[in-house]
């Protein structure tokens, strides 16, 4: 039996936990699983995070394995197949908002050498450790994500408001809130 301490979000069912015990909050320096974490919280925004990791692998084959350089030259014909796929997300706007945001993602990678490098220097390139006690003292929402997310809209980026910039921190390891009595955090 597992008697490891969570978070207390993640105790819903198996794909949680192994989200939570795998992934979330591990520092993620890769640009190809950079830009997958901007895809899918661009599409969370307004539901669970738990339809989107239901929903994941369909993503990952509707959207060419979240390859950036394919989504960038996206047009109407990719984006009307992307509406009628039942197994995502069928957001118009959000469609084309990946497309937009594959070619402001590149752009960054031609100017600072990456986009791991461009974001990471907002933190100094290692995580942020909150001291969380409770998932109640997490915040939506920091200065830094506040700051974040004006550059990035400033570089022509779409859907990536404050909150959604945070919740890509948090999925990326940039910052660290897993609470106190979490296994991951000790």
């Amino acid at each position: 039996m597992d008697t490891k301490i969570r978070c207390a979000w993640c105790e819903k069912d198996d794909l949680y936990r192994d989200y939570h015990d795998n992934e979330w909050g591990s520092p993620v320096y890769d640009d190809d699983k950079l830009f997958e974490f901007l895809v899918l919280e661009t599409f969370q925004a307004g539901l669970s995070w738990y339809t989107i990791l239901k929903k994941r692998d369909n993503f990952r084959n509707a959207f060419d394995q979240f390859d950036y350089k394919k989504i960038a030259r996206y047009g109407e014909k990719e984006v009307e197949r992307l509406m009628q796929d039942a197994g995502i997300i069928r957001n118009g706007l959000k469609i084309k908002g990946t497309i937009t945001n594959a070619i402001a993602f590149m752009k960054v990678q031609e100017e600072f050498g990456s986009f791991s490098k461009y974001i990471w220097e907002f933190t100094g390139g290692k995580p942020i450790e909150n001291n969380v006690k409770k998932m109640s003292d997490v915040p939506a929402t920091t200065p830094l994500s506040d700051k974040i997310s004006k550059d990035l809209k400033k570089r022509g980026f779409k859907f990536v408001g404050s909150t959604v910039v945070y919740a890509h921190m948090q999925a990326t390891g940039m910052v660290n809130d897993h609470v106190e009595e979490c296994w991951r955090r000790k």
